[in-house]
């Protein structure tokens, strides 16, 4: 996908980055879904520093960007990405196990497993719900990411922000800490999440408590074992669908009669309804005429709409 409109912005950063600047990049190697189309360019972000200064160039010469961490809970499109594709790779961990509760802060491209690992390697519960989560930790600060009757509103303390300013206000962005309450979680949501394009996450604080390092192990253990045996290996989107209230998307779908079911090389799972895989070849198109048949289906059957976890990104 290329539009030309955008040459003196690209000309710009490929100025600055030199080499790094990558142009018709497929994005299927980005995604968790092994899915999606070209990224007009390409860069990734190395430091806090130099995400904000990407997002602020974007937002200053309305220069069109899409911001990626690990590619889980996305689906793009076959016909790719318009502008500029940021990979955040801002990872940093730092736990402060002087506090009480116990604090860590980490940047927002940090692999949110990862960091509940670290923690329960330290003896720190809290976060036990979240081993084998993939992503990262901006992504499960804006969609509020949850498991097993948790979710992050609980741990997180504060998150720092990359805030858009107003239109006729001095300076185009602004780094801002967010008590957890300004984030105004719902299931599977947040401030963030209702207001795309708006405020970036570059780090997040949470608070965990100490408690026996085995015990916090073996629950570990426990969830991921689980994890293991009802959802499905391999190259997916992630739960596809929102929970809706008092029932779960994955039964209603299995109850639809559509585990199973393809189209071209994406597969409804026939382990867990609400995962979408790629066999091998599947398109995004393929993956979105399932979720269109989906949500049809589940409709005539008990009247009800699907709404979506994941996110589509570029034209459908």
């Amino acid at each position: 996908m290329i539009d030309l409109g955008f040459q003196p912005a690209l000309q710009e950063l490929g100025e600055k980055f030199g080499a790094r600047l990558g142009h018709n990049v497929p994005l299927a190697r980005y995604t968790a879904a092994r899915l999606g189309g070209p990224a007009q360019a390409l860069l990734e972000a190395q430091t806090l520093d130099e995400l904000v200064e990407l997002i602020s160039f974007c937002w200053k010469e309305s220069f069109p960007y899409t911001l990626l961490g690990d590619g889980s809970n996305i689906l793009v499109s076959d016909a790719g990405v318009c502008g500029l594709v940021i990979i955040n790779r801002t990872r940093q961990i730092r736990f402060d196990e002087q506090s009480d509760p116990v604090l860590v802060w980490a940047e927002s491209g940090a692999n949110f497993g990862v960091l509940a690992r670290q923690a329960a390697q330290r003896g720190l519960s809290g976060l036990e719900w979240a081993a084998g989560i993939p992503g990262t930790l901006g992504g499960a600060v804006v969609g509020n990411a949850g498991a097993h009757g948790d979710e992050l509103a609980k741990n997180l303390r504060l998150a720092e922000i990359l805030h858009r300013m107003d239109a006729g206000r001095v300076g185009e962005a602004q780094r801002e800490e967010w008590p957890v309450d300004k984030l105004e979680y719902t299931y599977r949501s947040s401030l963030l999440k209702r207001n795309p394009g708006k405020c970036v996450v570059l780090a997040g604080l949470l608070g965990l408590q100490r408690g026996d390092p085995q015990s916090i192990r073996e629950r570990m253990d426990e969830l991921v074992a689980y994890r293991r045996r009802t959802q499905p290996p391999g190259a997916s989107t992630g739960s596809m669908f929102k929970n809706p209230p008092g029932d779960y998307a994955g039964r209603l779908i299995e109850a639809a009669g559509l585990k199973g079911v393809r189209v071209g090389d994406a597969q409804i799972s026939p382990l867990h309804a609400n995962f979408f895989i790629n066999l091998g070849n599947a398109t995004a198109a393929d993956f979105y005429a399932l979720i269109q048949q989906a949500r049809q289906t589940v409709a005539d059957k008990f009247s009800l709409q699907l709404d979506l976890e994941i996110e589509l990104i570029g034209e459908w």
